[in-house]
C-alpha cells in the first residue's frame, strides 16, 4: 500500500514575518494620514515606536519607497512622499483607462463562477462600507478589481495597478473621508458589477469612469483648496 510522503521541498505557509507585519503598519499609517505628507521618517523614533531594529526599519523604508509612499532625499533622508493634484490626476487617468478596458473585458466572457465571485465581494464591500471599516473595505475593493482583472486576463494590466496600489488607497483613503463619496462609493460599484452581471460590456465600462472621475474630481479640490493637502 503506497503512502502519500510530504515532500522535503514542500513550504507550509509561514507565519507573518516581523517586516511583513512593520510593513503593514508603516503601510497603513502612511494611508490613513497618520504621517503626513512631507514628513521625515526618522530611524531611532520609529524603532522605538515600532519596537523593531533598524534593519528592520531601513527594509520596510525601501520597500515603501518602490511602492511610491515613501522618497529619499539628498542629504536628508526618508520622507513621506508627497500628494499633489499634477500626480493624483495622472493615478486617475490610468485607474480609468486600465480598469474600464478591463471591466469591459470582464462583462464580455464573465461566466457563473466569476459573478458569484464579485457578488462575494460586492457583499463584503457593502459590510465594510456600511461599519465603516476603512482596512477592510481597501482590502475588499483590491479583491473585486483582482477578480475583474483575472477573469479579463488583462495580467499585465493589474500589475501595473498593483504598483501604483498604496498611491491608489492613500487617495481613496482622502476621498472616503468626504461624506459625499462615503455614500455614493459604493452605489458605483454595484453598477459595475451589474454592468458585468448582464455582460454588458459598455455599461460596465462607462459605470467604472463614471466611478472613477467622480473621486477625481473630490480628490482634485482637496489637494488645490489647501496645497499640500496630504
Amino acid at each position: 500500500m503506497n503512502q502519500e510522503t510530504k515532500s522535503p521541498l514542500k513550504i507550509e505557509r509561514p507565519p507573518q514575518t516581523l517586516r511583513e507585519m512593520t510593513l503593514e503598519r508603516m503601510r497603513t499609517a502612511i494611508i490613513s494620514g497618520h504621517f503626513k505628507s512631507g514628513e521625515r521618517l526618522v530611524e531611532r523614533p520609529l524603532c522605538e515606536q515600532l519596537g523593531v531594529s533598524r534593519s528592520v526599519v531601513r527594509e520596510t523604508i525601501r520597500y515603501l519607497e518602490a511602492e511610491g509612499l515613501v522618497e529619499i532625499l539628498p542629504n536628508k533622508g526618508p520622507i513621506i512622499a508627497r500628494m499633489d493634484w499634477t500626480l493624483a490626476e495622472q493615478i486617475y487617468d490610468i485607474r480609468c483607462l486600465l480598469e474600464s478596458n478591463a471591466a469591459r473585458a470582464c462583462a464580455r466572457h464573465a461566466d457563473t463562477e466569476t459573478k458569484a465571485k464579485l457578488k462575494k465581494a460586492l457583499d463584503d464591500l457593502k459590510k465594510a462600507y456600511s461599519n465603516g471599516e476603512t482596512g477592510k473595505l481597501f482590502r475588499v475593493t483590491t479583491a473585486f478589481y483582482e477578480i475583474i482583472f483575472a477573469s479579463s486576463r488583462h495580467d499585465v494590466a493589474w500589475e501595473i495597478v498593483q504598483r501604483l496600489n498604496g498611491r491608489i488607497s492613500r487617495l481613496r483613503a482622502m476621498t472616503l473621508s468626504t461624506r459625499d463619496r462615503h455614500e455614493s462609493g459604493f452605489a458605483r460599484m454595484e453598477k459595475i458589477y451589474s454592468g458585468i452581471v448582464n455582460n454588458d460590456p459598455e455599461a460596465a465600462g462607462q459605470a467604472t469612469e463614471e466611478h472613477i472621475r467622480e473621486a477625481a474630481e473630490i480628490a482634485k479640490t482637496l489637494l488645490t483648496q489647501n496645497e499640500p493637502a496630504l
